[in-house]
């Protein structure tokens, strides 16, 4: 490991931003194409049930390893932003905003999807990926704090459009009667 920071060490901060990018951009990559030999061999369905499964899973191994690396302590809506700004998931999106709206919840928009857009561009039909990434939000926040409950809404199979593919709503569950039911 101290060889790989030595390596590093020589890149400018400018080629570590970039390099981390397209270091997503590859673990989105390999994601993809394990997608689509799976879909292939078995099926849309199949391939969404095993990668809802790696991708709920994935959310609690990222969001503890980033709680460690920012020293997130507390589990309010600041440190889920804080987190989800660093994900693998929100750093592949190109078009995107993520918001604390009124300090109650964060809001994700993705406008732009590289991967649907990839399968139209393959011929392939749009990618169910709502419970995926449900799926992924959902135990992120939960790792953050078990009161979090994400809500869609919109996201493939439903309610999307070419500017607006999928827009997501995690809030802390309060029992105040003003919160945003889990889906």
């Amino acid at each position: 490991m101290t060889e790989n920071i030595k390596d590093l060490d020589k890149l400018t901060e400018g080629e570590l931003k970039k390099l981390l990018l397209e270091t997503v951009r590859s673990l989105w990559s390999v994601d993809g194409l394990y997608f689509l030999g799976i879909e292939k061999r078995f099926g849309t369905e199949k391939a969404t049930d095993i990668d809802a499964e790696v991708w709920s899973i994935m959310g609690v191994i990222e969001a503890k390893r980033l709680k460690k690396f920012f020293n997130i302590t507390g589990n309010g809506i600041k440190d889920l932003y804080r987190a989800l700004s660093y994900s693998s998931w929100y750093l592949y999106m190109d078009e995107k905003d993520m918001n604390i709206v009124d300090n109650r919840y964060v809001e994700i928009k993705n406008y732009s999807c590289t991967i649907q857009k990839t399968r139209i561009k393959k011929g392939l039909n749009v990618f169910p990926c709502e419970r995926v990434r449900e799926g992924f939000l959902r135990s992120f926040a939960k790792e953050i704090n078990s009161d979090f409950t994400v809500k869609v809404v919109a996201c493939p199979p439903s309610g999307y459009s070419d500017d607006l593919w999928c827009s997501w709503q995690i809030m802390e569950n309060k029992t105040d009667g003003d919160n945003i039911s889990e889906k």
